[in-house]
């Protein structure tokens, strides 16, 4: 039996981490099953000549320039799409064991209702956590706030089996991405305007508007290590979640929900902004006006929005979490 699914690793200039990781990815994905492709974006360091050296079985795409994260997995899955039904995007600071691959390709295979999934996300320097990036499965608020089965905002739980069923759920991380490759060109992929953090969630998002579904499947597990782009406290961050945040919901809302939502977010976003100027923190503070003062120029670049509202409108994460004290996820009102 051929392959049927792409296993790619975006990398640019990532020749440690491909040192650490990607051995385990060859030794534990099933040729059978997964092929392992790395697309290198325009990498300069020593990255390629380790792959021929000491890899030559994973295949490469060798782009001239670095196109980015969202445009070279784009990129990478047209130029395969036409032999790989599925593909994952697997981050290049993931680590798997045993036959991770299988079970996801079983659920997919088996469901063409299915645009997206993906495994239960472990931290790959606490294996017995969830890992912050998606944990077991993604969700969204009523006011656009993401959080997870495992994770709600800072507060990250143990892995003790309690999230251990298959979930349909709003999104899947971009750690480790399984999604059927003609749902994906359909809905056009990534968005390379985002450039970073939350462009999965936006994926995810319009697959749902198109019909598809997205699913977390717990008996696949990998191991992420996380923070490898940005760190936690980086204002570059808080930036780009606050930007795409808004990107995000401007997008994805219809009218009639959309101006109401985004103006809840901005008031929120307010409230947050002082905060970080009480605390001295005049960084971060700084950049949720950017991310304000960016989304009020590129909101302008979409047009197009659907006439549905996938926002669940009883939840409001905010006040469970701080208010109702309901700090893990199987302490919701489910």
């Amino acid at each position: 039996m051929s392959a049927r699914t792409a296993v790619i690793i975006l990398n640019w200039n990532g020749e440690k981490l491909l040192r650490k990781y990607l051995p385990s990815v060859v030794r534990h994905t099933d040729p059978a099953v997964g092929t392992v492709i790395v697309a290198d974006n325009g990498s300069t360091d020593g990255s390629l000549e380790y792959l021929r050296k000491e890899l030559p079985q994973v295949r490469t795409i060798v782009f001239n320039e670095n196109l980015g994260f969202a445009e070279g997995y784009n990129e990478a899955i047209r130029l395969t799409a036409g032999e790989f039904d599925y593909t994952v995007l697997l981050n290049s600071d993931v680590e798997v064991k045993d036959d991770w691959l299988t079970p996801l390709f079983r659920f997919i295979s088996a469901r063409p209702e299915v645009g997206a999934l993906q495994p239960k996300l472990l931290s790959a320097e606490e294996p017995d956590r969830f890992e912050y990036a998606g944990a077991a499965g993604g969700f969204l608020d009523r006011n656009g706030y993401p959080y997870c089965r495992g994770r709600i905002f800072d507060t990250v739980e143990e892995d003790r089996g309690q999230y251990d069923t298959p979930m349909q759920t709003d999104w899947a991380t971009g750690a480790c991405l399984m999604v059927d490759n003609a749902a994906y060109l359909e809905a056009g992929g990534l968005d390379k305007e985002f450039f970073a953090h939350m462009e999965e969630i936006d994926l995810c998002w319009r697959l749902r508007l198109a019909g598809k579904q997205v699913w977390a499947i717990p008996d696949s597990r990998v191991y992420h290590l996380g923070g490898g782009s940005l760190p936690v406290s980086d204002p570059r961050k808080t930036y780009l979640n606050f930007r795409n945040n808004l990107l995000m919901l401007h997008k994805n809302l219809p009218d009639g929900a959309r101006r109401g939502i985004l103006l809840r977010r901005r008031l929120l976003d307010t409230v947050a902004w002082a905060k970080f100027v009480l605390s001295g923190d005049t960084a971060d503070a700084k950049a949720i006006w950017r991310a304000h003062r960016d989304f009020a120029r590129m909101r302008k670049s979409y047009t197009v929005h659907p006439k549905a509202n996938l926002l669940d409108p009883h939840r409001n994460i905010l006040f469970d979490y701080y208010v109702r004290a309901r700090k893990r996820y199987s302490t919701l009102d489910n």
